[in-house]
C-alpha cells in the first residue's frame, strides 16, 4: 500500500508539476541560446522585467511596514475589533485576483467613483503604473502579517514588557527585543510576499491596460507573446518566473529550518 500512494504521489507531481517545467524550458531553448537570450535583451522585454521589480520594491517594503504593525497590534495587545482586522487581513486571500482589479478600476476609473476628480486633475491610476502597485499591495498585503502574527502570539509580550519595565523606549524594545526574536518569520513572508508580488497576474491584468513597454508586468508579458504565437519568446520570459519561483522554495526551505 506504501508503495502504491508513493507511486501516486510522484506521478501526479510529475503530470502537473515536472512536465509542464519541462516543457517550459524546452520552449525557451528550442530555437537556440541565441534566440532566448534576444528574447529575454530586447526593448519591451526589459522594460516588462524594470516593471516588475518596480513594483515588488514599492509593494514589499510597505507590505513588511504593514504586516509587522498589524502582527504586533494582535499578537501584544487586546483592542475592540481586533478579529475583524484579522478577518478583513485574510481578505484577499478569498477575493478572486479579478475582483481585486475590477475594485481599483470602479475607484479610480475614467467613469469611477473618484474618476471625475483625478480627470480634471490630471492624474492618471488605471492603465498606469500606480494602479499596477496598488492592485499588487492588495493582493501581497496578507503573507508578511500571516507569517508574524502566530509567531509574536507564540512569544508572548514578557520579552517587551522586561524591556519597557528597564527604560527602554518603544523603538529600542522593537529593534532589540521584537525584531531579532522575529527575523526568520519575517524573511519568510517577505520571500512569500515578493514572488507574489512578480507573479501576479489576475488583479494587474484588469488594471495595467496591457500598454506595451509601459504596463506590462513580466506575466503579461508572457501573456502577450503567446498570443502572437512567439512560443520562444514566451517561454523564455516564462523561464524567468519558473527561476523566481525555484529561487524562493530553496529559501523558503532554508528558512523554515530556522523557524
Amino acid at each position: 500500500m506504501k508503495k502504491i500512494l508513493i507511486f501516486a504521489a510522484l506521478l501526479y507531481l510529475g503530470l502537473f508539476l515536472i512536465v509542464p517545467l519541462v516543457c517550459v524550458f524546452e520552449g525557451a531553448f528550442k530555437k537556440g541560446l541565441e534566440v532566448y537570450l534576444s528574447a529575454l535583451t530586447n526593448s519591451e522585454a526589459l522594460s516588462a522585467i524594470r516593471l516588475t521589480v518596480l513594483v515588488a520594491l514599492v509593494a514589499v517594503p510597505l507590505n513588511v511596514i504593514f504586516g509587522i504593525a498589524a502582527s504586533w497590534a494582535i499578537a501584544k495587545f487586546n483592542f475592540p475589533g481586533k478579529n475583524i482586522l484579522i478577518t478583513l487581513i485574510d481578505l484577499p486571500l478569498s477575493v478572486s485576483p479579478v475582483i481585486s482589479g475590477m475594485i481599483f478600476v470602479l475607484l479610480f476609473g475614467a467613469q469611477g467613483y473618484f474618476g471625475p476628480w483625478l480627470v480634471a486633475h490630471g492624474i492618471k491610476i488605471i492603465f498606469a503604473v500606480p494602479a499596477i502597485i496598488l492592485s499588487t499591495i492588495f493582493v501581497t498585503f496578507p503573507f508578511v502579517a500571516r507569517e508574524l502574527i502566530p509567531v509574536m502570539k507564540s512569544q508572548g509580550p514578557e520579552e517587551e514588557e522586561a524591556a519597557i519595565t528597564l527604560g527602554a523606549s518603544g523603538f529600542k524594545t522593537f529593534w532589540y527585543v521584537t525584531l531579532p526574536n522575529i527575523r526568520w518569520g519575517l524573511l519568510y513572508g517577505v520571500i512569500l510576499c515578493n514572488a507574489r508580488a512578480m507573479g501576479e497576474f489576475g488583479a494587474v491584468s484588469v488594471v495595467s491596460g496591457h500598454i506595451r513597454g509601459l504596463t506590462n508586468t513580466l506575466p503579461l508579458h508572457v501573456e502577450i507573446l503567446y498570443n502572437e504565437y512567439n512560443f520562444a519568446g514566451a517561454f523564455a520570459a516564462a523561464s524567468l518566473l519558473v527561476l523566481l519561483a525555484f529561487v524562493t522554495l530553496v529559501a523558503k526551505k532554508m528558512i523554515e529550518t530556522k523557524i
